[in-house]
């Protein structure tokens, strides 16, 4: 994928080929991902280099807790020829085997009073590329896997796009795993109990507009405990179904929504469920237009 910088102050616009680069080692794209995880992945660090033991000897790249709570592991490789989907898949049987060792890690990295949700454990794989085989393969599988690719472009350019999420599948009860000692699973339906039928077609209608923002399959889902999100590798808004209306938070910085209708207010200061600081009442369908043009604001400010 070409990328080109052009020169704003020059009346004929230049416009000039910036070079593709690769990082010098494995290493290296290790760092910088781990330095800046919140901002590429929304995802808050725990560990590096975190050492497994017992019959599953290894380390894992990073480990980190998401926006909504879940575990997650993320494996680097320059090369989408290793075999990185079997060692992610080997590190992540570790890990729904070892919750104990990873809470401990995560309260040691973000404080004694951090929420992990076990429902939706996620693995992410980044590579230069993946073949249609390695999508293939993590589709079959089923598991909460995402294949990331990054490009390098001069010294301070880096490209970052999700080429596969995978739809976390619903954990079904069996004999060992009965229905009352599983993890809770929640879904969309789950927050729709209830609710009347004026709020039920009021939330479909904003959900087919959110997910009509992307290609079908590149938009997430996700729904957790005290709401649903709505992700493309990061969250770009959160939505709580209420008697009367529907609360929505989004994922962009107060200053920087054009907010011309004044309906989004500043909660970074106040208590509330969504990892979005801007909050924002859908109560008809009079104003989703309007509600609409301010997600789809988050949406380009985080994907």
């Amino acid at each position: 994928m070409p990328l080109y910088q052009f020169d704003s102050q020059c009346s004929q616009f230049s416009v000039n080929q910036i070079k593709p680069t690769s990082f010098l080692s494995e290493k290296q794209l290790q760092i910088l991902f781990e330095a800046n995880l919140e901002i590429l992945l929304g995802v808050r660090f725990v560990a590096s280099e975190f050492f497994t033991s017992d019959r599953q000897k290894g380390r894992i790249d990073t480990l980190g807790l998401d926006q909504d709570g879940s575990p997650t592991i993320i494996e680097y490789k320059k090369s989408s020829k290793e075999n990185v989907i079997n060692q992610g898949l080997f590190y992540m049987d570790w890990l729904v085997d070892h919750k104990g060792d990873f809470a401990i890690a995560a309260q040691q990295a973000l404080g004694n009073d951090v929420n992990i949700d076990w429902s939706q454990p996620r693995l992410i794989l980044i590579a230069e590329s993946f073949s249609e085989y390695d999508k293939y393969a993590v589709n079959r599988i089923g598991a909460n896997i995402e294949l990331w690719t990054y490009h390098k472009y001069g010294q301070d350019f880096l490209y970052l796009e999700p080429i596969f999420i995978s739809r976390p599948l619903k954990k079904i009860a069996t004999e060992e795993t009965p229905v009352e000692k599983a993890q809770p699973y929640y879904t969309t339906e789950f927050h729709l109990k209830g609710k009347a039928e004026s709020i039920y077609s009021l939330f479909i209608a904003l959900q087919e507009r959110i997910f009509s923002l992307a290609e079908e399959g590149e938009i997430i889902e996700k729904p957790v405990k005290t709401y649903i999100a709505y992700k493309r590798g990061k969250n770009f808004c959160e939505v709580e179904i209420q008697a009367n209306s529907i609360k929505i938070w989004l994922d962009i910085p107060y200053k920087d929504l054009n907010d011309p209708y004044n309906l989004g207010r500043d909660v970074s200061d106040i208590g509330h469920y969504g990892t979005g600081d801007v909050e924002v009442r859908l109560s008809s369908l009079d104003n989703i237009d309007k509600v609409m043009d301010l997600i789809e604001q988050s949406y380009k400010l985080t994907t």
